[in-house]
């Protein structure tokens, strides 16, 4: 297994180097001149030339190409163009916001769609299953911003259960306060698509010859479904998973704007809006490097859940 990591973390090498060659050719060609953006519309020729010197951004292509990767090598960002703040302190002072949003609702959202999807499978046929797949259907044909405008209105204005927006430096006033609604409707977008997919998963196993044998042999049902058709079904469901996690990363921008949680995705909002492109970089190579990791840790619990697969 350690040869595998190994050849697999030399495999990451020239996928990052692609990786920067491309946010560094895309920012620098097709994003704009950040010197007009910064100057504003009012801004003379002089000005924006001197803005330009202030961020290197006279220099040869090719200076400039060798100063984004002694950046990345070194994690030295620098700092942003809009603001000046360091851009790993950027990092370090948002991210904590950032997982207290996230992390619940990776947890819930996996957890409860493999609950439900195998409760679900567990009466396949029945006037429940076609129930819970109408609803998921129609679940699934619902935007994002409406749950957040509905959970809301309902939660927060009509009930009074739970704050609209606020934030404090304390983690567990976050998790009981602030944090609960925006992770509850996050938990409620994805219950839909992930439930019908892992029951799609669980029938899937329940169709091979190993589950008729264990009928056979009069195992019940439960046993089946719990102990044998679950854990076979998790190769599926951990690859679900991996592809997923970026996307929850990404995901919780949108809450963070809505709810107004000072966390990394909010500033990634207002870096885009105002074309701050070294915080956008960062952002874009830290996700790259997030993905392949996550694939490489996949891989590895393959082998602890199911034995007789083979790392190559």
């Amino acid at each position: 297994m350690l040869s595998f990591i190994l050849r697999r973390v030399l495999q990451m090498i020239p996928t990052l180097a692609g990786v920067i060659l491309l946010v560094f050719f895309l920012f620098k060609y097709f994003g704009g001149d950040p010197a007009e953006i910064l100057g504003g519309l009012q801004a003379s020729t002089a000005q924006i030339e001197s803005i330009r010197r202030q961020l290197g951004l006279d220099k040869p292509v090719v200076e400039q190409l060798w100063i984004f990767v002694k950046q990345v090598l070194t994690l030295d960002w620098g700092q942003s163009w809009a603001t000046k703040e360091a851009i790993n302190n950027i990092f370090s002072s948002r991210l904590p916001a950032t997982l207290t949003i996230m992390v619940p609702i990776l947890i819930l959202e996996v957890g409860l769609a493999i609950v439900c999807g195998m409760a679900v499978a567990y009466v396949r046929g029945s006037l429940t299953d076609r129930a819970v797949m109408m609803i998921t259907t129609i679940a699934l044909s619902i935007s994002f911003l409406v749950y957040v405008i509905v959970g809301q209105y309902l939660f927060a204005f009509r009930l009074g259960w739970f704050p609209v927006q606020g934030w404090t430096p304390n983690t567990l006033t976050n998790l009981a306060v602030y944090a609960p609604l925006p992770v509850l409707l996050a938990v409620l977008v994805s219950l839909a698509p992930n439930t019908r997919l892992y029951r799609s998963f669980f029938l899937d196993e329940i169709g091979h010859d190993y589950v008729r044998t264990a009928r056979a042999k009069g195992v019940p049902e439960r046993t089946i479904l719990f102990k044998h058709v679950l854990r076979n079904a998790m190769i599926p469901i951990l690859t679900n998973v991996a592809t997923q996690l970026p996307g929850v990363f990404i995901g919780s921008f949108l809450i963070e704007v809505f709810f107004s949680v000072p966390g990394l995705g909010r500033e990634v909002f207002l870096a885009v809006g105002r074309s701050d492109y070294p915080v956008i970089q960062a952002v874009t190579i830290y996700l790259a490097v997030l993905t392949m990791v996550i694939n490489l840790i996949t891989d590895v619990l393959y082998k602890f859940v199911d034995p007789r697969v083979v790392l190559k």
